[in-house]
């Protein structure tokens, strides 16, 4: 995006090429995770796209880089190849999901839930972050530990904890194209100096099976600027806006839409400490309240790309 805004030249700006992929360091195949992908993630071949990359770059042999639109990506949900003209996709909608509770969000068997409508008036949502008991990486875009499987994984130790909320929708009428950056934009204090701020867009299957798609984080220091910490105040509320990066899903017809919000994904992320200090060189823990708004004054919403079908 930024070479084709800012490029040298108008071939610089008009070459750029983009392929997005399921597996990476999770493997390859149509089975990545404890998910089957299907027939047409079988076929991808990384050797062979390279060659034919190197090809038309180089030797200026008119294979399906020169011919096709210079998007391709996989589509989850419907397991399927698609090429597009732009990423993102122009025609893609940012849709806000707003979280809603009657205050007692924590855990999958919890009031949570997402609609389009925003709220009004709502309890907040709390939960205690206790970094010498962090919530678990459960699968994710991991690489090189034999220790914690990667890739799409159940998220159902992950649910049952207090310190996870969970805002779901009801099960879909209609399939739901999810593609493009997703993120998470959230209204909450804490009663620490500083602390993380967690979420995870999460599909959930008619049979139960809660497949990870995409996560981020956040350290309440950095809000403003990743190189100028700032701490925050306990008890104010601030806007935090998580970048969960992308993702391209169709949320099946029957399928939900769930968002996980806490403060730990340990160890794929470092725990925060609460202290404000160096988590390299300080030993001390602070336990964290944390409190999460979703009324009229403080929107919470998680922020979707969903493409018209």
């Amino acid at each position: 995006m930024g070479i084709k805004a800012h490029g040298g030249n108008d071939a610089a700006r008009a070459g750029q090429k983009l392929l997005v992929t399921i597996g990476g360091h999770a493997g390859g195949g149509r089975n990545i995770g404890s998910v089957d992908f299907g027939d047409a993630a079988a076929e991808y071949d990384e050797n062979s796209i390279t060659l034919d990359w190197y090809s038309y770059l180089f030797l200026g042999k008119q294979n399906s880089f020169a011919t096709e639109k210079p998007v391709k990506i996989f589509v989850m949900g419907e397991n399927k190849w698609r090429y597009e003209d732009s990423w993102p996709l122009d025609r893609a909608r940012s849709t806000r999901y707003f979280l809603h509770s009657a205050g007692k969000a924590n855990t999958a068997a919890g009031d949570g839930s997402l609609t389009t409508s925003s709220a009004h008036t709502e309890s907040a949502d709390t939960y205690i972050y206790d970094p010498a008991n962090p919530v678990p990486t459960v699968g994710g875009p991991l690489c090189c530990s034999p220790l914690i499987p990667p890739g799409p994984r159940d998220q159902k130790e992950v649910e049952v904890r207090p310190d996870v909320l969970i805002y779901s929708t009801p099960p879909l009428d209609s399939d739901t194209e999810v593609t493009g950056p997703v993120s998470l934009d959230l209204f909450a204090s804490s009663s620490a100096v500083d602390t993380d701020f967690t979420a995870k867009l999460v599909d959930v299957w008619p049979n139960g099976y809660e497949q990870n798609l995409t996560e981020g984080i956040l350290r309440a220091r950095y809000r403003e600027s990743t190189s100028a910490a700032t701490p925050i105040v306990p008890g104010k509320i601030y806007e935090f806006k998580i970048d969960l990066w992308s993702s391209s899903n169709v949320f099946l017809k029957g399928h939900i839409i769930r968002v996980e919000v806490s403060s730990s994904n340990f160890p794929r992320f470092d725990r925060n400490l609460n202290t404000g200090k160096s988590a390299a060189t300080d030993s001390a823990f602070i336990q964290a309240t944390q409190t999460i708004y979703h009324d009229s004054a403080h929107p919470s919403a998680l922020v979707l790309p969903v493409v018209p079908r």
